[in-house]
Parts: structure tokens; sequence; C-alpha cells
């Protein structure tokens, strides 16, 4: 093997240790915590995870203890390299093991030179494609030739699946008696006003999904977005999902995961646990949330097909 693909994500814990190294490696990224000295960055940080650690583990115990996103991650890796003989599959993650670092040093065991980067971010953003792109580039020293796959929200086998999983949530096809709505992380409004790209791009998304619907002639009784995951008292892009959630009382709601490849604590815990709790509370009829396309037979064909535009 002379090539290699490396899938790139956030990471998550598998243990209450990883998850305080988790809140730190976070917290300590300039991308996501904007302060210009790293100084005043660390001690921000510090304190954060001072007082977040023991109620987010509070959290992780209601989900087994663990992120699934490691196992699911291996899971995909194995898939794709079954599927890749000639290339060496593996990832890298950004705030938990395995490092850059680490997946460097695997990559320079075995002289590999060639690598393609796969971000596990359907759309871009500072705080996640282009903080895990450079922090790889970074470590990596110059010492191969690197091309990243852009973001893949256009790609039409990727939306392909991406309904078909909305779809499957749906009883006996009464589509008109559900409020669909896509779930993407927030972000703190200031960095959006700083030029990224991300809140544009999912809006985009949500146009393309709806737009395929419409084609398919299914009509759900509402498409709507919203922003989970806010933190702080800084302003965030809204809507937020616990506000929007309110309009939904005594309706059946579909949840999709749109920021999300890989199932994690925010799908696995906020949106399926937290955000549930909240729909009850409100009285919302019926609350489903959708899968991520994690090791899906379908995703690792959609991996398949970018790598190969990417070759030519």
């Amino acid at each position: 093997m002379n090539k290699a693909l490396v899938l790139l994500n956030m990471g998550g814990a598998r243990n209450k240790e990883e998850l305080e190294l988790f809140l730190r490696n976070m917290f300590n990224d300039k991308h996501i915590l904007t302060v210009k000295s790293d100084l005043l960055r660390s001690m921000i940080a510090s304190i954060i995870v001072y007082m977040r650690k023991d109620s987010a583990w509070e959290n992780y115990e209601l989900i087994g203890g663990k992120s699934p996103i490691n196992e699911l991650t291996d899971q995909l890796v194995a898939k794709l390299q079954d599927k890749l003989p000639e290339v060496f599959v593996t990832q890298a993650m950004r705030y938990t093991p395995p490092f850059a670092s680490q997946c460097i040093k695997q990559l320079e065991e075995k002289n590999i030179k060639d690598i393609i980067l796969l971000p596990l971010y359907p759309q871009y953003s500072t705080t996640t494609t282009q903080s895990s792109l450079l922090e790889f580039i970074d470590e990596a020293n110059e010492q191969f030739n690197m091309i990243a796959v852009e973001p893949f929200y256009k790609n039409n086998d990727f939306n392909e699946m991406v309904i078909n999983e909305i779809l499957s949530k749906v009883f006996r096809s009464k589509y008109s008696e559900y409020d669909l709505i896509f779930s993407a992380h927030g972000l703190p409004q200031k960095i959006v006003d700083a030029g990224d790209t991300y809140q544009e791009e999912v809006e985009e998304h949500v146009k393309i999904l709806t737009n395929k619907l419409v084609d398919y002639g299914i009509e759900f009784n509402s498409v709507n977005l919203a922003y989970q995951s806010k933190v702080g008292p800084m302003k965030w892009i809204d809507p937020s999902l616990d506000e929007s959630l309110k309009d939904f009382k005594d309706k059946k709601v579909i949840i999709y995961p749109i920021s999300f490849i890989i199932d994690n604590s925010e799908t696995f815990f906020e949106l399926d646990i937290e955000y549930r709790e909240i729909a009850q509370e409100l009285g919302i009829k019926e609350y489903q949330v959708c899968k991520c396309p994690n090791d899906s037979d379908i995703f690792v064909d959609v991996v398949l097909k970018l790598i190969d535009n990417i070759k030519k």
C-alpha cells in the first residue's frame, strides 16, 4: 500500500478520564474558543472543564458511559478497508485518540506518501472541517501529498440516503401527519458573523433535501431547521431546537441530525434523551430520531464514489 484514506472527526470519550480530555482539548481549540491569547484560552478552558465535567459525565452515563462514535467509526474504517484493499484506511480524531500525530506515525511506518483526507462533516465550518484539516496538516509537516474531500452535502447519493432514512420513520407512508425537523449543531453567532459559512451551507442542504422530497411527491406537514447544543450566555444562531419544539404540541415529529455523519453524544444523549424529554413535556404526540449514516453499506458506497471522484 502506498496510499491512505484518513477519516477526520471530533472524537468522543470512552470513559470519564477521556471525557475530561475531550472537553479540555475542545475548549483549547482556537477555532472553538476564539480567544487570541493562548494563555487566556487555556485558563478559560480549565474553568469550563472544571464546571462541566461532572454534569457531562452524568449525561454520558445515560448512554452507557461512552460515546458511540468510536466503535461506529472503527466499523466504518473496517468496511472501507475491505472495499479498498490497495489503500490503507485509518482515522484521526481531533479531541480524543487516535490523534493526528498517532495517525501520522502509522503512515510513516508504512512509508505512505499519498493521502486522501475525508472530514466527516457534510457542511463546512471553521470549528469542524477547518480545525480537523489544519491539525492534521500541521502535524504532517509537509511530508505527504495530501488532498481533502470537499464538503459533500450536495452529493446526490448522500442525499438519497438521508431521504430514505427519514422515510423509514413514517408509519404507512402517512407523510402529511408528520413534521420534519432537521437538527444541526449550533454555533455562536459571532463565529458566523466572522465569515464561517456553516449556517449558509446547512440552510442550503435543507433546501436541497426539501426539493428532493417535493420531486418524489412527498409532503410532510412542515419541514423545519433548528440548532441544538447551545451552551453559555452568548448569542447562538437560531432557531434553537428547544424553542422550535414548542410549536409542535399534539403533533408527530421526526428529527434528522443533518450536521452529523456518525452518531455521538449529541445524537444519542441530546436528541434521543434530553430533547425527547422536552418533547414529552410539551405534549408532542410522537417523537422520532433518525440514525446518522454511520457505517451503513449505503454510506460506504457514498464514500467510495467520493474517493473515486477525487482520483479522477
